[in-house]
């Protein structure tokens, strides 16, 4: 199972759209009469953040009768949760519940999409995501790529070894910089040292080093795909990935270069899933 966020996020969720309760409920004075409130796909749908939605159900009140597992891809006219209660829970719980499962779905079914076509063309190849979600979303964003069958390519600063051209520019360049990386694999056994080039020279200059991924940006798929022999051939202990501009449109076409990885951001962006809400009395 996928991780679930924590009782705080869930409990904030609640408290940013219901804060002081629901004055439309309380002035129609249908605060205990009973209903059930149902979600479902009204499309192809890689659903996610069912638990979540759940859990915002059930701290305003409601009890939760069914639910899919984050990660199901359903087909139209699924239901994907169900939940009991009175009409002050079903309705407090009713929008934040349906845009956690839109918006992390929609991510998760552009993640699902993409995985699917590449892992057609290169069935090894890895998807991983950066780390370029909205501020605030990060929980829900990385939950959402890994129902789709991605994985993060980094969390944080805190947690990899990840060196740009804007580090390298303070210690003389990269040339300069790739003399040192043996001595910074030393200082940091457990981590991959990973290392962007903008242009092939660079990615063959960085293979040619104690570098263990060279992370290749915004290059033509054709270009990609000269290198990529050139890599395998020059140094094929290196992993490499490609970064930059990849999305629903080109992965397929990046995945058949050869590389190792595909390091995107385009799931992140775009429509929410589109999931029925309907709330009836019982």
């Amino acid at each position: 199972m996928l991780f679930q966020l924590p009782d705080a996020d869930i409990a904030r969720f609640i408290e940013e759209d219901v804060p002081y309760g629901d004055i439309t409920t309380l002035l129609l004075n249908i605060d205990d009469k009973q209903g059930t409130i149902t979600f479902t796909s009204r499309n192809r749908t890689t659903i996610c953040c069912t638990e979540e939605a759940a859990r915002v159900l059930e701290q305003c009140g409601a009890t939760v009768d069914d639910m899919l597992k984050s990660g199901t891809t359903v087909e139209a006219g699924c239901t994907i949760l169900t939940a009991t209660g009175s009409a002050a829970a079903l309705h407090a719980g009713w929008k934040v519940a349906l845009n956690l499962l839109e918006y992390a779905s929609g991510i998760a079914t552009r993640t699902w999409n993409i995985v699917s076509r590449v892992k057609e063309v290169n069935p090894a190849i890895s998807v991983v995501s950066t780390r370029k979600s909205f501020p605030g979303t990060k929980k829900v964003a990385i939950k959402a790529i890994m129902a789709g069958g991605a994985f993060p390519h980094r969390l944080g600063l805190s947690e990899s070894v990840l060196v740009f051209r804007q580090h390298t520019a303070f210690l003389g360049g990269l040339d300069a910089f790739l003399q040192t990386v043996g001595k910074l694999k030393a200082a940091t056994p457990e981590h991959k040292i990973l290392v962007e080039a903008d242009t092939a020279e660079e990615a063959l200059k960085i293979a040619a080093s104690d570098a263990d991924v060279v992370q290749i940006d915004k290059l033509s798929v054709d270009d990609l795909s000269t290198l990529v022999k050139q890599l395998r051939h020059n140094a094929p202990h290196i992993i490499i990935s490609a970064a930059g501009g990849i999305n629903a449109e080109n992965a397929a076409d990046y995945a058949a270069t050869g590389v190792d990885i595909l390091v995107l951001s385009s799931v992140y962006f775009g429509k929410p899933s589109d999931i029925a809400a309907s709330i009836v009395p019982v």
